[in-house]
């Protein structure tokens, strides 16, 4: 096996090797070289967005927000378990590449790591 092997997520150099998995200290990923190894393959043939969960996310879909998520510029905050519905995709220079309108505090951009399909 390999003795250095970057985060697939963060490409950290950084990681670690703890039994079986690789783990990223700074952003907490977990994974299998071996399993990740043919996922990754998968992933990078299919283009799209994918949610927390590696689902695919389509225009119109309901998401569930997965963490607590402060909204920038105020004092409100999403809470986790938060079901977002009728979403659209959007390229969004920042990272964010989900619009939706969320109850109580209206319009806002996602990132889709921080969702799951609902």
């Amino acid at each position: 096996m390999d003795d250095q092997m970057n985060c697939p997520q963060c490409n950290s150099e950084h990681a670690y090797n703890d039994g079986s998995l690789w783990n990223c200290p700074e952003c907490g990923h977990e994974w299998n070289p071996e399993a990740a190894g043919a996922a990754g393959t998968e992933a990078a043939a299919e283009p799209g967005v994918r949610d927390a969960n590696g689902n695919m996310l389509s225009d119109g879909d309901s998401v569930t927000v997965i963490k607590d998520l402060k909204v920038k510029g105020s004092s409100l905050v999403v809470k986790g378990g938060t079901k977002v519905k009728n979403i659209r995709l959007v390229d969004g220079a920042d990272g964010h590449n989900i619009a939706c309108k969320i109850d109580g505090i209206g319009a806002m951009n996602l990132k889709s790591e921080f969702v799951k399909k609902a």
